[in-house]
């Protein structure tokens, strides 16, 4: 796991999380422990669970009701990760070889399920009407964006609304129900509680436009799987709907991208067209205002070190490389 200094005020708590969710997602089926553990240990930033804790941070920090939170938070969000490697049919995530490169979709599958359901475990345990109701919620709609996602595979006439109201399902959602729920169940008031989740929501949207902007910017060494990966796969993003609008070479661009299989050439090809059409510096400019809206909403919250500590990881958020 990469541990960032943001997280300097619960990096030991995190490291509590890391710790009990191995406990946790032991199992005497050696396939499926595996599997498991290899998801954990593909690492990633823990971003959930750190919202999650960082929200608790202003009301008192009961890091006994924090952790069960944040554990099943991760639960589905990895669940959802070994789901889309089956769907995406990718073997890399994070520079290591994905649960569905090792064991296949059959055990990939399994291992999803068996995640979502030690998370349901969890709630059970934390026993709190609100966890449960938003929880449940969000998921179907993670759901439904990915449904949603594979409909529109290699569809180029999708809009912006179209792909805002996807990627808010896609990766908006859990991200403000993580820093919402850290708030809940540490008691906060019910205004704080609707802020932190507006932050997590303008937060989670800046986070997916960078990732999308990555896919076709980054090194594949920094950002853990080949590039150019939405590209070959037909998913339409930001860079792309903007490039299909504003490229020189927009029919070109059209062509490569309806393609249902794509060579590297084209893909290489198709990442030229989209540099050299100005939609990167565009699609920053949208992380810019997400970010400026995430920092409006903070300004709600109790003028702690924690509230700098968020504005913070909003500007690591637009700056990070993987």
């Amino acid at each position: 796991m990469k541990q960032l200094w943001l997280f300097n005020q619960i990096n030991s708590d995190l490291q509590r999380v890391e710790k009990e969710l191995h406990a946790y997602i032991e199992t005497d089926f050696p396939v499926l422990d595996q599997s498991a553990v290899q998801l954990l240990e593909a690492g990633g930033k823990r971003l959930r669970p750190a919202f999650t804790l960082l929200a608790g941070k202003f009301y008192g920090y009961p890091i006994d009701k924090l952790l069960p939170v944040a554990m099943a938070l991760e639960l589905i969000h990895m669940a959802t990760l070994v789901h889309d490697d089956v769907v995406d049919a990718s073997t890399t995530r994070r520079g290591r070889p994905t649960v569905k490169a090792k064991w296949g979709n059959i055990v990939s599958i399994a291992t999803g399920d068996y995640l979502l359901a030690k998370a349901l475990e969890l709630l059970a345990q934390i026993n709190h009407p609100d966890v449960s109701r938003i929880l449940a919620e969000v998921s179907v709609e993670m759901s439904q964006g990915e449904i949603q996602q594979i409909k529109a595979s290699n569809d180029i006439n999708q809009n912006l609304k179209q792909y805002y109201y996807r990627i808010k399902r896609k990766t908006a959602m859990l991200i403000s129900a993580s820093c919402k729920l850290g708030a809940i169940v540490s008691s906060a008031p019910r205004r704080e509680v609707w802020a932190l989740g507006a932050y997590g929501h303008a937060l989670g949207m800046a986070f997916q436009v960078v990732d999308d902007v990555l896919d076709v910017t980054a090194e594949a060494s920094e950002l853990g799987k080949p590039v150019g990966g939405d590209i070959r796969q037909g998913i339409m993003t930001l860079p792309l709907i903007l490039a299909l609008s504003r490229s020189k070479e927009k029919d070109q661009l059209r062509e490569i991208l309806t393609k249902t299989e794509k060579t590297d050439g084209e893909v290489a090809e198709a990442i030229r067209m989209i540099k050299e059409s100005g939609a990167i510096g565009e699609s920053m400019h949208y992380v810019d205002l997400y970010i400026n809206k995430a920092n409006t909403h903070l300004q709600e919250l109790p003028n702690v070190p924690t509230r700098k500590a968020l504005v913070e990881l909003a500007s690591f958020i637009k700056a990070r490389k993987f």
